[in-house]
């Protein structure tokens, strides 16, 4: 008889966290679509601030239950602070007290195409219809950050997506860097297109993901689409990193015990 297959590596994805419950609740609903899609994986969630279970405390838990392999999947759009510094932190801390754990980083989500069509997805629920991308100039409305690897990579996320044919789509930033979301509606218009939607490039609700609809709301945007949350797009760009994470274990990083 021949051996039974060796489970498959658990996935744990890390969020950031935020004291605003809409937060946590978006995350867990995008975890459990992800679940939904991959029957008989082990698929948790760990919160790196303000919300639990922490990555330590998921993976004690994990451990505890007979998981001896993980996949940590940042659940972040871009490589910066977090990504880079934060988790691979987190967690090297935790599989140094867990005796024969092994744990590898899946890449963070973005870029792909798939964000591109869950932000099309949003923009069409607000009211959009895919005959307006050649009359509408989008804000890509991110959270922001100092890292310039991030803020290159929502500039090229911007630029691939202006090529599915909206007439403009520029990027903007809610904290860290400039321009502000009312500033990228103000100046939109100033170059004379008439319709602007604002497109959240944010996964949960939050405070700025706030400020960003404050933004489009004080500048007179047409369209504000939601974030990103629990969009069936995203489920599945979770579970491709982390089918790649599985078949490439050189290419990513790896801590083990």
């Amino acid at each position: 008889m021949s051996p039974a297959p060796a489970p498959a590596p658990a996935l744990l994805v890390i969020a950031h966290g935020s004291r605003d419950p809409r937060h946590a609740a978006t995350v867990h609903a995008l975890v459990g679509r992800a679940r939904t899609l991959r029957p008989g994986l082990r698929v948790e969630t760990a919160f790196l601030d303000f919300n639990t279970p922490t990555v330590a405390q998921a993976l004690s838990s994990l451990y505890l239950s007979g998981v001896r392999e993980v996949v940590a999947l940042p659940l972040l759009l871009t490589r910066a602070f977090h990504a880079k510094s934060d988790i691979p932190a987190a967690l090297a801390e935790s599989a140094a007290r867990l005796p024969g754990l092994s744990v590898r980083v899946a890449d963070v989500l973005g870029p792909s195409p798939l964000l591109i069509s869950a932000l099309e997805r949003r923009l069409f629920e607000a009211g959009l219809t895919p005959a307006d991308r050649s009359t509408t100039a989008v804000v890509l409305a991110s959270a922001g950050s100092t890292d310039p690897e991030a803020i290159a990579a929502i500039a090229e996320t911007a630029r691939e997506w202006r090529r599915a044919g909206w007439c403009a789509v520029r990027p903007a930033f809610a904290s860290a860097t400039l321009p502000r979301t009312e500033d990228a509606v103000r100046a939109l218009r100033a170059e004379g297109y008439g319709r602007v939607a604002v497109a959240p490039y944010v996964i949960a609700p939050g405070r700025l993901p706030d400020r960003i609809a404050a933004g489009a709301e004080a500048s007179g945007a047409d369209v504000m689409s939601a974030v990103l949350g629990a969009a069936p797009e995203l489920a599945t760009l979770v579970l491709h990193r982390y089918e790649a994470a599985v078949a490439t274990p050189a290419l990513v990083p790896a801590l083990t015990a």
